[in-house]
């Protein structure tokens, strides 16, 4: 075991192996570089809150988008949408704004030029939304 991976090398780490996983669905998810990334407790916890809650995921998403099918999403910025969201929404931590950053950092660094801005729309939509449904509730 190598050493302790940061928050951020963690969701690199998920995020790579969740878009490898995208162009073989029905293989288990195995990155196809040469250097595996190591996925520790907080990197699985976030591709099992993506695999278990799919269908809702893509669900919002698909909610938010303007003019769009999901199927149009390119697939960066869908893969770090999903990691995004599986983390507001299921994360033990529920920090949403690192969620947010950390997904608009992904895009910027494996996505294209001003994909990262649709990314980090989408996400604060959605942020916004569950704020004003928590504020209404209490």
């Amino acid at each position: 075991m190598g050493k302790k991976l940061t928050r951020r090398e963690s969701r690199e780490a998920a995020f790579l192996t969740a878009f490898a996983a995208t162009f073989e669905p029905e293989v288990p998810s195995v990155p196809a570089q040469e250097e595996q990334p190591e996925i520790d407790a907080f990197g699985r916890q976030l591709l099992t809150a993506v695999q278990d809650h799919a269908q809702e995921l893509d669900a919002i998403i698909t909610d938010h988008l303007k003019g769009w099918t999901l199927s149009r999403v390119p697939r960066v910025s869908l893969v770090a949408l999903r990691l995004a969201l599986a983390e507001m929404l299921y994360g033990n931590e529920r920090k949403t704004g690192v969620a947010i950053n950390e997904a608009v950092e992904l895009v910027k660094k494996y996505g294209s030029d001003n994909d990262y801005q649709f990314v980090n729309g989408l996400l604060g939509a959605v942020a916004r939304e569950r704020e004003e449904s928590a504020e209404a509730t209490c």
